[in-house]
């Protein structure tokens, strides 16, 4: 599987970090859709075959734990990375956390990483 052939759901309601991180990703090859909530992320779930979501914990609507519990409840096949400026390390959350300010080639290698671990299954 090529990165463009692994999408990449990114759920992030600052704008300026949405859609620099959506061409940082599209630049390494990843195809990416965007949303900036999580209302308009299931309806891209909905619409879309997605590989990994990265989202924003805290989002004015459907974030938080609501969001996180969805995600958990409804997308239990879809891998998950939760960015963060506001969650402290000791509160528990299902998917692995990155924090603001995070670099983006971290993140991208994180998402690298479970398309080779997809790929091995």
């Amino acid at each position: 599987m090529s990165n463009s052939e692994f999408t990449v759901l990114l759920v992030e309601d600052d704008d300026d970090i949405r859609l620099s991180l959506r061409d940082y990703l599209k630049a390494k090859g990843f195809s990416v859709l965007v949303s900036s909530d999580g209302v308009g992320a299931i309806k891209i779930l909905l619409d879309s075959k997605i590989d990994v979501i990265v989202s924003d914990y805290r989002m004015d609507i459907f974030g938080g734990d609501y969001w996180v519990r969805f995600l958990h409840t409804f997308c239990p096949d879809i891998d998950v990375i939760i960015t963060s400026g506001y969650l402290r390390p000791d509160f528990k959350v299902p998917y692995p956390v990155v924090y603001k300010p995070f670099d983006y080639a971290e993140l991208a290698a994180m998402i690298a990483d479970i398309r080779d671990k997809k790929l091995e299954r």
